[in-house]
């Protein structure tokens, strides 16, 4: 038999037993190592918070069920391929696939994971995804001051990203201590929103709070732009437009993981961008990242705990006690 997890209701999970799916034709079967909870996008899905105007754009690529309720929701996960083309079989995957022990999938729904990086970094891929879409949306140039506010799944994604970059000042800011300690012990320089500096000629915001929104504006210098990545389900933040937005000409721009950035789009297919996103990887100051680790059995349990822990960045399922 196969399980897949479903959200009966706000807050409400369990597994359904189903038949074990086979492939067929060119299909391929992933047999699930591990997946990952993230806080974001997940959490609106798990409380029922995903807006009717938007469900069909935020379905998730494999997504079984429709939004509110009931769904089997998820977008990170690494397993092997078991059945299909034989020169196929034993390969390690990444897939935007929910929490399920199985899988059937087409060629093009999974990615090979870099033999170098290790199954649970490989389960980041999907936010290292967001953070190269998001500097492709207003992409910083030689000697620019960055601020990234919110150190979050996202937020530390893309900062980790954008260190490579040659960028006079990048500046993670985050009201949370310990995620400040975390990232300055990655080489990162952090602040709280009082000591930010200001006069940033970009600033992306990932907090998914009004008040860090309200932070990029006023950190933001003149002619500059706040990338916005949060997105607030059905909340709707008051934006402070006031005062001096306008003499400033400051720029608001939305980021969205769904479509490749404007700019690239005609350049890079999703497919390509993913696999960009796998390469990032290899580097090893994601695994912090990786806050906690749960056996797939216990999820209907863990599920509103760590989606509601603040502490909690992407916590694994962990399939290996899975019968057969």
């Amino acid at each position: 038999m196969a399980w897949e997890f479903w959200i009966e209701e706000a807050r409400c999970g369990r597994w359904r037993e189903v038949e074990e799916p086979h492939a067929a034709g060119n299909q391929l079967r992933v047999r699930t190592t591990a997946s990952a909870i993230s806080r974001g996008t997940e959490r609106l899905v798990w409380e029922g918070r995903v807006p009717d105007s938007v469900a069909g754009l935020m379905a998730a690529p494999a997504q079984r069920g429709t939004f509110p309720f009931p769904v089997s929701y998820g977008y990170l996960a690494v397993g092997t391929i078991d059945e299909g083309s034989a020169d196929q079989l034993g390969q390690r995957v990444f897939g935007l696939l929910p929490h399920h022990t199985h899988h059937i999938v087409g060629p093009a729904d999974i990615h090979p994971v870099p033999e170098a990086v290790p199954t649970s970094r490989a389960l980041l891929a999907g936010a290292a995804e967001t953070g190269i879409n998001i500097l492709w949306q207003a992409p910083p140039r030689f000697g620019d001051r960055v601020a990234i506010i919110g150190a979050g799944m996202i937020g530390t994604s893309t900062a980790l990203l954008a260190d490579r970059m040659g960028l006079d000042r990048l500046e993670v800011i985050d009201t949370d201590a310990a995620r400040r300690d975390m990232l300055t012990s990655l080489g990162l320089t952090t602040a709280t929103p009082d000591e930010a500096s200001g006069d940033c000629d970009i600033v992306i915001h990932t907090s998914g709070a009004e008040a860090g929104l309200t932070t990029a504006l006023a950190l933001t210098g003149d002619d500059g732009t706040v990338v916005e990545a949060s997105w607030y389900g059905t909340d709707a933040p008051r934006v402070p437009l006031g005062a001096d937005f306008h003499a400033r000409r400051l720029s608001i721009i939305a980021s969205q993981v769904g479509q490749v950035a404007a700019g690239q789009r005609a350049r890079r297919t999703r497919a390509q961008r993913l696999a960009q996103a796998l390469e990032a990887l290899h580097d090893e100051r994601f695994d912090s990242l990786i806050t906690g680790s749960t056996d797939w059995s216990e999820l209907p349990v863990v599920m509103d705990r760590v989606l509601t822990d603040p502490a909690s960045l992407c916590h694994i399922v962990d399939y290996r006690s899975l019968p057969g």
